[in-house]
């Protein structure tokens, strides 16, 4: 069973073209870890409202022990939690049985 980890990014006004960038640069290196299956970042409509973060994993371990306690994710963090105020809390969802 694939969970989902949600999450919504409060990006710092002013800031969000560089931090498109950043995840452009960033997106290879979830991507290239174990049990990742799918990454989507949207776009506010409105301007002062989060970015809108998806991520597939095959669990939740995966994404807890995988990629937070990989050099991936400290280059991740480098890259991305410069442009968040507040950081952002990540919820994660599972199917309905």
């Amino acid at each position: 069973m694939a969970v989902i980890e949600h999450a919504l990014l409060p990006v710092r006004a002013g800031s969000e073209a560089a931090f498109e960038a950043a995840v452009a640069e960033a997106r290879p290196l979830i991507e290239a870890s174990p049990g990742f299956i799918l990454l989507e970042i949207r776009r506010p409509t409105g301007t002062g409202q989060p970015y809108l973060l998806l991520v597939e994993w095959r669990s939740v371990e995966d994404h807890r022990e995988g990629f937070r306690q990989s050099d991936r994710y400290q280059q991740w963090r480098m890259l991305l939690h410069p442009f968040y105020d507040p950081m952002p809390v990540v919820s994660y969802f599972g199917d309905l049985v």
